[in-house]
């Protein structure tokens, strides 16, 4: 991988592995457990995109044609970057599939996706946005680049219109906004509460001098200190990790626990650059985000026994083995979101007749279980996520943590 916040990067294929349901299960009180309990029939911006340097690729092609699924009452818009460049545009065709396929395996869903193209601009995604509004959306699904966000929420704001969007860009969330995707927030805030429960109070961090890298900070500086524990090491490094490291290095003995949270090819370089500098790894646990869930780290010898946070791995396993049966290729990672978005959509628009999509139901603190685990959107428009905990093995990530099965209050 590169720039952990660079949506060119997104991949086909799995990257970041993740608990099934195939339908959505909401956790919204009894009667709509009850109602919902037949959906378990047969969620590019990903882990490694996200906030400020967010720069979607130009156009590759010409635009795609809108496209309409399914007849129900429910108008659903969908916004994602299909005639974009590269990787971009390989993605959008793989999230505009799976939601394809959660419509199909909802069974009759009273809803109908109008899907667009905003071929991954700002531009793009406002016109897409205004066109959406004028054939009635009640909801829109997208955009997928943080930059777009804003430009759909001048509009949808001014109609009330609530918009789901895929941007890790927490500062894009807000009123009548909020984020389906996998921010970093949520990994580093369930791998710090992990590692205190397990008796650890002194951490080190070792973070990269980017986007990812100052929220990553941020939510760790504030969770070691809401768990009551200390930060005893911190640096950030640029293209050269020597001087991050040294200093690093020369301080672990006073640390039980080191965060180092990078992508997953830069994490092993990371990781040898301390080795280098004179760290003894074995003395020290440690920690990581979901990037980690990455070949090269697994091989890594320096990483043997990491832990970090990511979902249970059960869900995207079988939600991948179903996409390939129906489409013939591998899923990108992040079709999940738009599987889970509609799911929801679906799910809320059968069981919630008129308040289906209102701030009140779509913030409910039980929140929803999806292809990833369980989800509730904040407040804030971010997202709270039921996150396992994995170490790092030679075969592959180790749950030693389940995902929990409700949020605490």
């Amino acid at each position: 991988m590169a720039d952990p916040f660079d949506p060119k990067t997104a991949r086909p294929g799995p990257s970041r592995r993740t608990a099934v349901k195939a339908g959505l299960g909401l956790l919204l009180g009894s009667p709509l457990l009850a109602a919902c309990s037949g959906l378990q029939q047969t969620l590019t911006n990903n882990y490694s995109t996200g906030p400020a340097n967010e720069q979607p690729p130009g156009p590759a092609g010409p635009a795609q044609q809108p496209q309409a699924i399914g007849t129900g009452g429910v108008k659903v818009g969908v916004i994602l970057p299909q005639s974009a460049a590269g990787n971009a545009g390989l993605a959008a065709q793989s999230m505009k599939n799976a939601a394809e396929m959660a419509y199909a395996e909802f069974q009759n869903p009273n809803i109908q996706l109008l899907i667009k193209d905003d071929a991954g601009s700002a531009a793009g995604a406002q016109q897409a946005a205004q066109q959406l509004l004028n054939e009635g959306a009640e909801i829109i699904l997208g955009p997928l680049f943080a930059v777009s966000v804003p430009a759909v929420a001048q509009l949808t704001r001014a109609r009330n219109i609530p918009v789901i969007a895929f941007s890790t860009d927490s500062s894009v969330a807000g009123r009548g906004v909020y984020l389906l995707s996998f921010l970093p927030e949520s990994d580093v805030n369930r791998i710090v509460d992990y590692a205190v429960s397990t008796g650890k109070r002194s951490f080190a961090a070792m973070l990269p001098e980017n986007a990812y890298g100052n929220v990553v900070e941020v939510a760790f500086k504030q969770a070691v200190a809401r768990k009551g524990a200390r930060v005893v090491a911190f640096e950030r490094y640029g293209s050269d990790r020597s001087n991050a490291a040294k200093n690093i290095a020369a301080q672990l003995t006073g640390a039980d626990a080191l965060l180092l949270a990078d992508d997953g090819d830069a994490v092993v370089a990371t990781a040898d650059a301390l080795v280098t500098a004179g760290a003894n790894l074995r003395n020290v646990q440690l920690l990581g985000t979901g990037l980690w869930d990455n070949p090269r780290v697994f091989n890594s010898a320096s990483m043997q026994g990491g832990l970090y946070a990511a979902p249970d791995p059960a869900g995207f396993r079988a939600f991948s083995g179903r996409y390939r049966t129906k489409y013939g290729n591998d899923p990108v990672r992040t079709a999940t979101l738009a599987y889970d978005a509609v799911a929801l959509v679906a799910a809320l628009a059968r069981t919630q007749g008129g308040q289906r999509f209102t701030p009140e139901v779509l913030t409910n603190q039980s929140g929803f279980a999806g292809i990833d685990g369980l989800f509730r959107f904040r407040q804030d428009g971010g997202n709270d996520r039921g996150l396992a905990v994995m170490k790092v093995a030679s075969g592959g990530g180790q749950p030693v943590a389940g995902s929990p099965k409700s949020f605490g209050t």
